[in-house]
């Protein structure tokens, strides 16, 4: 089941929403750090200062907790820069700075 934020079109899956990101021009995938997210080989990085969250969407898995994830779409407030955060939430999400949990929260 997807709870979803914003105006979207509603997906069944992961994959659909990634399809439809991609096509609006979300191209890179974002790796979460302790303090930032990166791209790019992870050789480039936005402090939580330099984005914006655009969309998110949660999916919850049916029948195991550990399905359940979160989907950011996320843009870069000085530049081009488009692309999507995939990250579990609750119990099994990543460990990070309390400045990118609040940023990440606020959506």
């Amino acid at each position: 089941m997807m709870d979803q934020q914003n105006t979207s079109p509603a997906f069944d899956t992961m994959t659909e929403a990634l399809t439809w990101l991609k096509q609006a021009g979300y191209e890179h995938d974002f790796n979460l750090d302790t303090d930032c997210i990166r791209f790019g080989e992870n050789h480039q990085k936005l402090m939580p200062a330099d984005f914006q969250i655009d969309k998110v969407f949660r999916f919850e898995g049916q029948t195991d907790p550990g399905d359940e994830n979160i989907i950011y779409a996320i843009s870069a407030k000085e530049d081009t820069i488009k692309g999507t955060l995939i990250n579990a939430f609750g119990v099994y999400s990543d460990p990070v700075s309390d400045e990118m949990i609040k940023k990440l929260s606020t959506h």
